[in-house]
């Protein structure tokens, strides 16, 4: 033992759990009064914000919501789910932010798995939800989200309990604690895997501090930027963009839907400067009507990831005045991980090639420790030589704890020392990502995940289908969108529509195949349908 080992020990002086709930206490106690969260006709301060997050930890702290627990939310982009970010973590409960789009048997799942013991939920949401809750065993508390910018008409009280009323019988002097250890979690989020039933991603306070940090780092964010919600906050905790503005003192602007004439409107009235947001809303931005388009008044800086977005989306942006840098990441990683860092070098090619270069996936984040392209066999990396495929392997504090209760599966997706992100790619000779094709038989649409294998399964229970095979269709609009290749059992015809609206019946809207085409499938020898010779047909 050397003396750097003697007598140097932590204690409560030198080391303290790194957690995101620190940039909100700081931003309160040096910037109380800047404006802080802002949506519609509502404007909090730092100040009002942590006054509030503390009285709803408090509330949800009297009705026994303790650590472990988990509380979950069903919101569209506005304050209420932003405080949650703060709010459940300070009583040491875990936060599950559940997408608004689901069907409700996926809901229903999500509550039950997770052993949800409260659901904040939006009014507007209600038929879903309703269905979702009678098929639970158990009694979950819900508390209502009644917004006045919903759209009332399909508004409905679910809860007996409603977020302000119960938000004011918590106390903003209630002494909320940080976590113990920061590797306790902080997050559970759902994602599909290549089964039916989605995963949970159990983030912890360390990977969501670094990740905070690097995204700032990595996109050069300065202080009082102005930022658009458009990434929802139930995906990857809005790639963990309500922990970073805090910490910047910079101002959040939520969006509740996306709305292109919305998004230009706000973008002039508060001066965005930074948004993220899928393919499919740049393509929507850039596709507008003149008439919803403004003028910018400045450039605003635009992260983009979920599908690949094709280059010429980079040219069609700039020319309005947007800067994008194409990201990549999964749910697994708390979000993006690697960034196409721009390489001065570059300037010198013409415009076409520079939107090729700026669709890679790119090099990894400054907190992230490794990104690697490999053969997940041999796990040795395959050749810088932008041909030869393998999978993206990462590692670093920001790859999840693991699996919500499924040890096999995290201990096959962290086989060999790295996670195993299931996307096939190349690496450039410039030690740039290039994603290929996809290991998995996951559906990219519009950056939302879709399960083909959960398609499959409901197609085969129409009494004509004989064997579905679901792939990913490219699409100018969504990135993917689902396409099923059936077999029909002989003497019984079906057509398209009835199989579409038969998929209607059951699954969520963006999940349900957008063509159907009906063909003998592809198999080896053993049965197997060989998928890739279904893509090619496209």
């Amino acid at each position: 033992m050397s003396y750097y080992d003697t007598n140097l020990d932590k204690n409560n002086a030198n080391y303290v759990p790194l957690t995101p709930l620190t940039f909100l206490k700081r931003a309160k106690e040096i910037y109380p009064n800047y404006e802080a969260v802002i949506y519609e006709d509502r404007k909090y301060s730092w100040n009002q914000v942590y006054k509030r997050t503390v009285k709803f930890a408090s509330a949800l702290n009297k009705i026994g919501v303790k650590k472990g627990d988990t509380v979950s939310f069903l919101a569209f982009n506005t304050p209420e789910i932003f405080e949650g970010h703060y709010s459940v973590p300070m009583t040491g409960a875990v936060l599950n932010t559940i997408n608004i789009r689901l069907d409700a048997k996926t809901i229903a799942y999500i509550l039950d798995h997770s052993e949800a013991k409260v659901l904040v939920v939006d009014r507007q949401l209600h038929v879903e939800v309703k269905k979702a809750l009678k098929t639970l065993n158990r009694k979950i508390i819900i508390i209502d989200i009644n917004d006045k910018f919903a759209d009332q008409s399909k508004c409905e009280k679910i809860g007996e309990l409603e977020y302000e009323s119960f938000l004011n019988t918590g106390d903003e002097n209630y002494d909320w604690k940080m976590p113990d250890d920061e590797w306790q979690a902080i997050s559970l989020s759902y994602t599909s895997g290549t089964t039916g039933n989605p995963k949970g991603v159990v983030y912890h306070h360390r990977g969501s501090y670094l990740m905070s940090t690097g995204s700032a780092v990595a996109w050069n964010m300065p202080n009082r930027l102005n930022f658009l919600t458009i990434v929802p906050m139930f995906h990857c905790n809005g790639w963990g963009y309500p922990w970073t503005i805090p910490m910047l003192n910079g101002r959040t602007i939520c969006l509740r839907n996306i709305d292109v004439k919305k998004i230009f409107e706000l973008i002039d009235k508060y001066n965005v400067t930074h948004f993220g947001g899928a393919p499919i809303v740049l393509n929507m931005i850039t596709g507008a009507p003149e008439s919803d388009k403004k003028k910018l008044k400045q450039k605003v800086y635009v992260l983009t990831a979920g599908a690949p977005p094709p280059s010429i989306i980079f040219k069609k942006m700039n020319e309005l005045g947007f800067e994008v840098m194409h990201v990549y990441g999964l749910t697994e990683t708390y979000g993006h991980v690697t960034q196409c860092a721009w390489n001065d070098a570059w300037n010198e090619f013409d415009e076409e090639k520079q939107n090729e270069i700026k669709a890679r996936q790119g090099v990894r984040y400054p907190n992230t420790e490794g990104i690697a392209v490999m053969d997940p066999e041999t796990m040795k990396e395959v050749p810088k030589d932008g041909k030869t495929i393998g999978e993206i392997m990462i590692k670093g504090n920001v790859v999840m704890k693991g699996y919500f209760k499924d040890k096999d599966a995290t201990s096959k997706a962290m086989n060999g020392g790295w996670f195993h992100s299931g996307d096939l790619a190349v690496m450039h000779p410039d030690g740039y990502v290039k994603i290929q094709d996809r290991s998995k038989d996951i559906i990219i649409s519009g950056g939302e995940n879709i399960s083909s294998i959960e398609i499959e399964n409901t197609l085969a229970k129409h009494p004509s289908v004989s064997i579905a095979a679901v792939v990913a269709k490219p699409d100018e609009k969504w990135g993917e969108v689902p396409c099923a290749f059936i077999e029909m059992i002989k003497d019984k015809p079906v057509t398209e529509k009835e199989l579409i609206s038969f998929c209607k019946e059951t699954l969520a809207g963006f999940k349900v195949p957008k063509q159907v085409i009906f063909c003998d499938l592809p198999k080896t020898s053993t049965g197997k349908i060989q998928k890739f010779e279904l893509r090619k047909k496209f």
